[in-house]
């Protein structure tokens, strides 16, 4: 990825104009950073928007040329016809594909600014109608650029900015004037990636410390998921991010800011998953994929005709769909084409992700990474894009999984873990890559991103093409050691078993304020009939006679006013109430039919949704009227026939607008209902890999305490042995009637004999005890500092000594050599030659001409 000059994509279309001038008028000339401007312009006509632009910077405007090279304080402004791109540090130009009206030159832009800048991209969409920018706002957001939006209401079309903040994308929105100091702050907080890299700091920690793992453990408590093992610098910086857009100088101040706010941690979890994606990456695996390794699995008859998949991280979809078409292909080449079926199990963290994914719509841009032949194939054309067929989207099942906390599925035929390890620590990368090696079955396929390898897991992994990223289990080969499953993922006992089930609303503890204030704002402004509602519509409280409008639904007791509501009330009732929870006005009909035991009354209804009091806040006032009929006596009859007439045209308008709403209803429970099966689908794989590893983890634990007690054995027979040897040392330093004394290299002590103890004042407590602290009868003043030469020179020394006591003693000073030849302290011999000595002396007495030693 280029890190040259910062790059501020600017996208606009009607009403750009302005906004553009008034960003350009007040950014500084010398930022030192370049603007590259995409406006929707007339693809026949000449471009006067650099020489407009220019009026209002005094930074040079020019219209981009092919390879034209970016420097910084420039103004880039793109040619009419083209689509423009950020290729490393120079712009290329292309002629669109699509035809006019469905062009997207700004995503163009902004995605390729993505890719050549990643976290140092900056993007900014200003006034225009349409949708274009948000997918390339979303690429510059999944890379941890920088994402700025016109606030809508200064905008003159405010189709683009309210489009890019309907999708998230907006991490600064301000009206355009004041767009350029907030990016400018930005850019002046967040550090550049380079310079954290350069300052020697570790790239990653698996222990983080304080503030930043108090802001980790908010993360794990309200997501369940667990960054502290991802790569501190992504980490880091994706918070950094959310400090500069909420102007929070330090680590500690954000800290607090989450602990008091809690929708910025959702916030921060989403800026902290990395989502981008899109069908058929690096197509040359693909192509590899498709034509070689998936007809080598189809060929395999170990495992039936049954084939499993797992695309692990797979964001919004691409890339699991990308993987259906390519083994749909595979398979219509095979010799059996109607004997094989295909499970791929499709995981995300994100839940709006796999939301979006189970949804299989994409915009049309996916056309310049699908091939036309694929498009039609698998493909349904939509208004503004594409669907993904059914036959395809059935043979992936989508679920919510964190491939860290969660069990794996197993018994697979092919992983599918592309540029998501890069995100990890490698203490995870250990962890996750001999667990995809027990989840493939023999001969599995591991697919990895253009970024990625198996490092040092050689042993379970040989290359199908390594250049592709393309693995092959070995079958023969160990995942890791007894333990290894335990240590993958944290066992079961550190989770809720279930989540916690929402249970509806309780009544209140304060039902004498809730009743006091619901009295008085039916005293002060109604007078009629009247219930009060949860926010689950339940009945809460009933004033006045209801009886005429509500009765008691049969079967168990429902305090529901849409099963309490009689005939003719319940759908008109059912559209006020969810009116009203929209508006601050009350919702009013009129002249509704309903069906009573006495026959057919006209009812007024009032809906009216509460925000204050605090006893009625989230509640609903429901309020009926009864509407009189007082026809001539002359006209009564006709009047009458005409009521019957209009009362049973107006139930079977109901009737109509019930059938339509209840078939929208069962529309949309057929899509729970799928969107629950595949989750129940994803659970019954968990809990069926979790029974497995139970029971491999039993097995494996029963072996380790088999191991542990063999290990345990023999440790303690070296201890036994350890100590007979302590003891027969004792015994032959004790036996032998020398004085020894044993110092580390510091000259403490470390041993001594028995003996030395008559010499050297000496007890049990002096062990590790320097030599300058013991009192000696030696006459030997310079005892230390001939220890000390020693073990310097390794020279011996040896020198006769006289005692206090007139005894002799021959002092030898030696090295301390361990058996592997390395020096580790001295050893002090001290041999009695008191009898030697005497008997010199004698004879020298009988012998006077005898020379003594000083005289020879």
């Amino acid at each position: 990825m280029s890190t040259g000059t910062r790059i501020v994509g600017l996208g606009a279309s009607a009403g750009g104009l302005a906004a553009l001038e008034a960003f350009l008028r007040q950014t500084p000339p010398n930022t030192g950073m370049a603007y590259v401007v995409v406006q929707h312009l007339d693809p026949t006509q000449r471009a006067l928007l650099p020489d407009l632009l220019q009026r209002a910077t005094s930074m040079p405007v020019y219209q981009a040329t092919q390879g034209m090279a970016i420097a910084p304080d420039h103004v880039y402004v793109i040619p009419p016809n083209t689509e423009l791109r950020v290729v490393g540090d120079t712009l290329h130009l292309a002629t669109p594909s699509e035809p006019r009206g469905l062009r997207l030159p700004v995503d163009v832009l902004f995605s390729s600014l993505a890719s050549a800048r990643g976290e140092r991209a900056i993007g900014v969409v200003l006034s225009g109608m349409g949708a274009d920018g948000t997918l390339g706002l979303q690429a510059i957001k999944a890379v941890g650029g920088l994402t700025a939006v016109q606030s809508p209401e200064s905008a003159q079309f405010d189709a683009m900015p309210n489009s890019a903040i309907a999708a998230g994308c907006g991490d600064v929105l301000a009206p355009a004037d004041a767009l350029p100091a907030r990016i400018l702050d930005y850019v002046a907080r967040v550090p550049e990636p380079d310079a954290e890299a350069g300052t020697g700091s570790p790239s990653h920690s698996a222990l983080p410390p304080e503030p930043l793992e108090r802001i980790l453990a908010l993360l794990r408590g309200r997501t369940r998921h667990d960054f502290a093992l991802y790569k501190t610098s992504t980490v880091r910086r994706r918070i950094e991010r959310r400090m500069a857009i909420h102007d929070i100088g330090s680590l500690p101040l954000y800290a607090q800011f989450l602990e008091s706010n809690p929708q910025e941690i959702d916030f921060l979890f989403r800026e902290l998953l990395i989502g981008v994606t899109g069908f058929f990456r690096d197509p040359d695996a693909w192509d590899h994929l498709t034509s070689a390794v998936l007809p080598e699995l189809l060929a395999q008859e170990q495992h039936g005709h049954h084939l499993r998949a797992w695309v692990i991280g797979c964001s919004t979809g691409e890339e699991a769909y990308s993987l259906a078409m390519a083994f749909t292909e595979a398979i219509e080449h095979s010799a059996q084409p109607q004997a094989f079926t295909v499970q791929i199990f499709a995981s995300d963290l994100s839940p709006d992700a796999v939301a979006t994914a189970r949804r299989g719509e994409y915009p049309p841009s996916i056309s310049t990474s699908v091939s036309a032949d694929r498009l039609a194939r698998f493909f349904t054309p939509l208004e503004h894009g594409y669907r993904i067929n059914q036959r395809i989207r059935d043979m992936v099942l989508f679920a919510e999984h964190d491939v860290v906390l969660d069990p794996p599925f197993t018994k697979l035929d092919l992983i599918a873990c592309r540029n998501l390890l890069i995100y990890f620590d490698p203490m995870l990368q250990r962890r996750l890559l001999p667990l995809f090696h027990y989840s493939l079955r023999a001969g599995g396929v591991l697919l990895l991103g253009s970024s990625e390898t198996v490092g040092r897991f050689t042993h379970l992994f040989k290359p199908i093409d390594s250049k592709l990223r393309l693995y092959r289990r070995k079958d023969n080969a160990r995942a890791g050691g007894r333990d290894f499953l335990l240590k993958s993922f944290p066992p079961l006992s550190r989770k809720s078993r279930e989540p916690p089930v929402s249970t509806p609303d309780e009544p209140r503890p304060a039902d004498d304020n809730l009743q006091t204030a619901a009295d008085q704002a039916l005293l002060q402004v109604y007078a009629p009939p009247a219930v009060v509602l949860n926010s689950d519509a339940d009945i809460v409280y009933i004033s006045g006679r209801t009886g005429t409008y509500l009765e008691p639904a049969a079967g168990k007791a429902n305090w529901n006013i849409f099963a309490m509501a009689r005939n003719g009330l319940r759908q008109p009732l059912f559209d006020a109430v969810k009116q009203a929870a929209t508006q601050d006005e009350p919702v009013q009909l009129h002249g509704l039919h309903v069906t009573t035991p006495a026959g057919t009354q006209l009812v007024d209804v009032t809906v009216q949704a509460f925000q204050n009091p605090g006893a009625l806040q989230g509640m609903t006032l429901v309020v009926f009227r009864d509407v009189a009929t007082t026809p001539e006596p002359d006209t009564r009859r006709r009047k009458a026939r005409g009521q019957v007439d209009a009362a049973h045209a107006a139930e079977l308008q109901q009737s109509r607008d019930e059938i339509v709403r209840l078939r929208e209803e069962a529309r949309a429970s057929r899509e729970e209902l799928q969107s629950a099966n595949e989750e129940l689908q994803s659970t019954n794989e968990e809990l069926q890999s979790t029974n497995e590893e139970l029971t491999t983890s039993k097995e494996e634990t029963q072996s380790m305490n088999e191991e542990l007690q063999t290990i345990n054995g023999e440790l303690q027979s070296k201890l036994d042995d350890l100590a007979l040897a302590q003891s027969d040392m004792q015994n032959l330093l004790n036996s032998v009637d020398i004085a020894i004394l044993f110092l580390d290299q510091d000259l403490n002590v470390r041993r001594y004999t028995e003996r030395a103890t008559q010499i050297v004042s000496l007890r049990e407590s002096d062990v590790g005890r320097p030599l300058s602290d013991l009192t000696t009868s030696l006459q030997y003043a310079e005892l230390e500092t001939d220890a000390q030469r020693t073990l310097r020179t390794l020279v011996a020394t040896e020198k006769q000594i006289v005692t206090d006591d007139e005894r002799w003693f021959s002092v030898r000073i030696m090295p301390y050599r361990r058996l592997d030849n390395v020096i580790d302290g001295v050893v002090i011999t001290l041999v009695d030659i008191t009898d030697t000595k005497r008997l010199e002396a004698a004879l020298r007495q009988q012998s006077p001409n005898t020379p003594s030693p000083e005289e020879g």
